[in-house]
């Protein structure tokens, strides 16, 4: 095992299904790791199937961290991660140890790195209300209502996007301000050296077929009996953010009668495509990663390669 270089971290990032999770466990069997889960699902206890998350076995031989930390009915925040992910690394980092930064939530990623607004706190009774608005009248209504009072924030936001269309309108429903106005954050150095890998498929059609494999095995392997469980074992409701995971989403609403099977299978693989493109447009704008393709077959030499002038300890 190669020399553990000290005050180093390395944040692997990338859409779904671009190999993100086997890079860092072959990047394991070089350094001494610990990973540092930045995915919004995976912090969900009993959300294992349709979140790909890492197998006990995985955990086992390498230590993860910021996954199963939650019960599906609660919220998590990008300000809660970076709190997290800031004090994991410094005790990583302490045990002599290389932090890797693995996942494709994005957001999570930008607020580690360039810090956070000055936000108000989440108000249950404003969400609450808003729920309810939505059930009755759909997301693209309170869109719509968003682009009236905060343009720049409806610009930035899709019609369908419930959480970030909720979290809008709450801000501007409690400050009486605009969240656009709001977000003024400048970067805020890191107590560390971050180098950040970039996994970007040069093929898209490749990306699409994982995907749609990935989910065909997901389903074999009991994906929507998970939900099923989990929809047995707590109080859930389809606006709680771990029921708007990609996927789960979708098998909420074949569970309830109201797509069947085989539109429920098209729309999850046709959602989660959408969430790599997305992911994907993330990371051609972002500053500072260096850029890989996910599919190449040695991706993991190429990148010891490429790492091994980079982390002198």
């Amino acid at each position: 095992m190669s020399h553990t270089p000290t005050g180093v971290v390395v944040a692997i990032m990338g859409p779904t299904a671009s190999g993100k999770t086997a890079l860092a466990l072959q990047l394991a069997q070089r350094y001494a790791v610990e990973v540092v889960s930045v995915d919004s699902a995976q912090i969900y206890r009993g959300m294992d199937i349709g979140t790909a998350k890492p197998g006990l076995e995985q955990r086992a031989a390498v230590p993860h961290h910021l996954i199963d930390i939650l019960e599906p009915t609660e919220s998590y925040s990008a300000g809660r991660f970076r709190t997290d992910a800031l004090r994991l690394v410094g005790e990583i980092c302490a045990r002599g140890r290389l932090p890797l930064l693995v996942g494709g939530t994005m957001l999570y990623f930008r607020a580690l790195k360039h810090g956070l607004d000055p936000l108000p706190p989440a108000d249950p009774a404003v969400r609450a209300d808003l729920d309810a608005r939505a059930a009755r009248e759909g997301w693209p209504a309170l869109h719509a209502e968003l682009a009236r009072l905060d343009p720049a924030a409806a610009a930035r936001i899709r019609p369908h996007d419930a959480q970030r269309i909720q979290r809008a309108l709450e801000v501007c429903l409690t400050t009486g301000r605009p969240l656009s106005q709001l977000q003024t954050a400048r970067a805020q150095p890191l107590p560390f050296r971050l180098v950040e890998i970039a996994l970007l498929p040069a093929d898209r059609a490749a990306l699409a077929r994982r995907i749609a494999e990935r989910f065909e095995a997901m389903l074999a392997e009991g994906f929507l009996d998970e939900v099923r469980r989990l929809r047995a074992a707590y109080p859930l409701r389809p606006e709680l953010p771990a029921m708007r995971s990609v996927g789960y989403r979708q098998a909420w609403e074949h569970l309830e009668g109201r797509i069947d099977y085989a539109t429920f299978k098209a729309q999850a693989i046709a959602a989660t495509r959408q969430l790599a493109k997305r992911q994907m447009t993330w990371l051609r704008s972002w500053q500072g990663a260096q850029m890989f393709d996910g599919l190449h077959p040695n991706l993991g030499d190429q990148v010891t390669t490429w790492l091994r002038g980079l982390l002198v300890g």
